[in-house]
């Protein structure tokens, strides 16, 4: 699962890089034969097996399949460009780290492990981080702000239940439990108190240092920190979701996406495909999300999917793998979207 932001790229402009390690590429399967494109069967059975799609979607999804996309290096002008044929890489599960479970198939089984992803992604923000001046870990801090301590008194015309992240220690959830029972000994409602409590003595979400400690957290017992979200409407506190059992993990967010295309020296492209309820025709229902990274790009784009059902993804904000092979005999005319 993950979040998308809407100034993501403003973001990724406030950081500096920092020296990148080398990556595995892509994993490596068979070139299609591109010789007959007109092959309906064939690019239909691509993506018929894929669940949890609508008609539009599909046919949309099957024509990119059977053309391509071509993508060519923003940064560097007289490199050539690439086509890729993009196959659905699986299924993979709905933990809250499917973002770094769909990235590492893609990189091929040589890739660290998906929480070595998610680490690796954290230290590469915060070298960039640490690296900037004041002013960019300042706009980056206000990005963090916006996504995970929110001002809540605003943002009521665009959504509906507005969430507080904050982290708890593990070791301290026993005192924390402690401190809530005495206030409601007192005559406290439970949540009123757990909120005071929480609120007080948690890590509240809202620079570049405290979105580390979140964005480590994969939802095992060797994290140090569980997650505690407050849930609110306009009226006030809706619910609090305790995660006693400590299996929360750190959805994937564009500022995570972008990290790991800065370590890769690739652009991400999170493709996006959106359902007849999303007010769009069957020639946009799919579009193709990028996320550059703060340096040099030296290797070509991973791309990962992302379905829904409306709008704003409908709440499925879920990661899937896509494979990409290249397609040498197709030129940028001939391919269905040029990224």
């Amino acid at each position: 699962m993950g979040k998308l932001l809407s100034d993501s790229a403003a973001l990724a402009e406030t950081l500096s890089p920092s020296p990148k390690l080398q990556w595995p590429g892509p994993t490596a399967i068979p070139t299609p034969d591109v010789t007959d494109l007109t092959c309906a069967a064939d690019d239909a059975a691509a993506w018929a097996a894929v669940s949890g799609l609508e008609e539009q979607q599909r046919r949309r999804l099957e024509k990119i399949h059977a053309r391509g996309v071509f993508w060519k290096n923003p940064r560097d002008a007289e490199a050539p460009g690439v086509a890729f044929r993009l196959e659905h890489g699986g299924d993979v599960e709905a933990d809250g780290n499917c973002l770094f479970t769909a990235a590492r198939r893609v990189l091929g089984p040589k890739a660290p492990s998906a929480r070595e992803l998610r680490q690796r992604g954290v230290r590469r923000f915060l070298e960039d981080y640490r690296a900037g001046d004041g002013a960019a870990r300042e706009a980056a801090d206000g990005v963090i702000r916006n996504l995970y301590s929110p001002d809540l008194k605003t943002g009521w015309g665009i959504h509906v239940v507005q969430e507080l992240k904050l982290l708890a220690r593990k070791d301290d959830r026993e005192t924390l439990d402690a401190s809530i029972q005495e206030l409601v000994d007192l005559g406290m409602q439970r949540e009123v108190a757990a909120e005071s409590i929480y609120k007080e003595r948690c890590i509240t979400i809202n620079d570049g240092p405290s979105w580390a400690k979140y964005m480590s957290i994969s939802g095992s017992p060797e994290d140090e920190y569980d997650i505690i979200t407050l849930q609110y409407t306009e009226e006030g506190l809706l619910t609090i979701v305790e995660n006693r059992s400590g299996h929360a993990a750190a959805f994937g967010d564009d500022i995570a996406i972008e990290s790991l295309a800065t370590e890769f020296r690739r652009e991400v492209f999170v493709v996006q495909a959106h359902g007849a309820d999303a007010m769009v025709d069957e020639n946009n229902c799919v579009f193709f999300l990028p996320h550059c990274p703060r340096g040099p790009i030296c290797e070509p784009p991973i791309f990962l999917f992302m379905k829904g059902t409306g709008w704003c993804c409908a709440g499925a904000d879920h990661y899937e793998p896509l494979i990409a092979s290249p397609l040498p005999f197709i030129s940028q005319d001939k391919a269905a979207l040029v990224l």
